[in-house]
């Protein structure tokens, strides 16, 4: 074992594919990428990217595990394989997309599907414990390209008194600090998460945490006013339709989420479908109708970003960077340049970068970097007592 890692890490460089399934539960983003190096000195280039749908059912019952309430272990068991069996499908899909054989494959970093999140300690059989869940088994990855995979990255960061989240801020602080300014790179998933490098910055000066909702909230309001027709608000347009109702949002503002300090994190047990119920009852004696609530959700998710910026970034940041799904809310995207007046908003293509794949490449590079080894966790974003390596090798 140890002879074929020291190959892996002596070669001039390595074809890694990460895979990111975030909290919308949509699909599987798969990215090719060519990795040099470590720590500073890494370098990265995206070969091919590919996104890879759940199918309706298996996304349906993702959510409902994700609720927390639902299931029990022989659902968890059926699913850790299947999804298994997914992201191994998605890897050979994109091998043949990018016409490069699965042998050719060095080494995969794969995040897993978040089934649970709790990042506060409860109490349990008279211990107190804080935890995750991360679904999708490695072994049938592994098996399927012959290659290391490294996976279950947030349980190490836990460990060690984190909050298991954020995780790509070490991958960011790598590809985007800048000597000159101040760059803010916020991902727009189900939920949203900023990372901030001061310019100029060494990695415990990097700030980064769950900004509240991105996409989750706007999401479920999709699905009640499409039938479930439409698992997302395409482009915005549905809530281009709508109007901010102001004592709607005014409510959702007063969030406590939105004011608590970093670190911090948050997920679909938050967010999720109780949240967007007590939106509804807010709403519905008010006369305030689906596509107006949309509207000012879509509203809401900028303005928590704005909030986040406002309070917690050590300076104001001259560039914010979009990522994720969100970014192609054109509605959002507005939003957000009205909330953060004097901060150019720009999508990840328009610094070089992929949007979509974003998240996928952060996790190529952290099961790179803990593939030599290093340190990959951002403790000053997590609260961690100390550096980890994060993630767990199956060969």
């Amino acid at each position: 074992m140890s002879e074929r890692i020291t190959r892996l890490k002596e070669k001039p460089h390595r074809l890694v594919i990460g895979l990111m399934s975030g909290t919308s539960a949509d699909g599987i983003d798969a990215a090719l990428t060519e990795i040099t190096g470590a720590g500073t000195a890494l370098q990265v280039r995206l070969r091919d990217f590919l996104f890879v749908p759940f199918p309706a059912a298996v996304r349906e019952r993702i959510l409902q595990l994700a609720e927390g309430s639902w299931g029990g272990s022989g659902e968890l068991c059926r699913m850790s394989n299947l999804l298994g069996h997914l992201y191994a499908e998605a890897c050979l899909a994109l091998c043949r997309q990018a016409q490069v054989s699965a042998d050719e494959i060095d080494l995969v970093g794969n995040h897993g599907q978040t089934l649970w999140h709790m990042p506060e300690a409860e109490e349990y059989l008279g211990r107190t414990i804080a935890g995750t869940l991360q679904s999708g088994e490695d072994a049938h990855i592994a098996e399927a390209l012959g290659c290391p995979v490294i996976g279950d990255f947030r349980v190490r960061d836990m460990a060690a008194g984190g909050l298991g989240a954020p995780l790509v801020p070490y991958a960011e602080y790598l590809l985007y600090r800048r000597r000159e300014t101040t760059v803010a790179l916020q991902n727009i998933g189900g939920i949203g998460n900023v990372t901030i490098l001061p310019q100029d910055c060494t990695l415990d000066q990097v700030m980064a945490f769950d900004t509240g909702p991105g996409n989750m909230v706007m999401d479920g309001l999709v699905r009640l006013l499409t039938a479930g027709a439409a698992a997302y608000d395409e482009g915005g347009r549905l809530a281009a339709a709508g109007v901010v109702q102001p004592e709607l949002l005014a409510f959702l503002l007063e969030d406590p989420y939105l004011v608590r300090k970093p670190p911090k994190t948050t997920g679909r047990e938050y967010y999720g479908a109780g949240y967007v119920k007590r939106l509804l009852d807010f709403a519905a004696p008010r006369g305030i109708s689906l596509t107006d609530a949309l509207a000012t959700a879509t509203r809401f998710t900028a303005e928590s970003i704005a909030v986040g910026l406002r309070q917690f970034a050590p300076a104001p940041p001259d560039t914010l960077i979009v990522g994720g799904g969100g970014s192609h809310n054109l509605v959002l995207m507005r939003h957000l340049r009205d909330c953060l007046p004097g901060c150019a908003v720009k999508t990840n293509e328009a610094v070089g970068f992929h949007s979509d794949a974003k998240e996928a490449v952060a996790f190529a590079v952290l099961a790179n970097e803990a593939l030599f080894g290093k340190e990959n966790n951002v403790p000053a974003a997590t609260g961690a007592r100390h550096p980890v390596v994060m993630g767990k090798l199956t060969l």
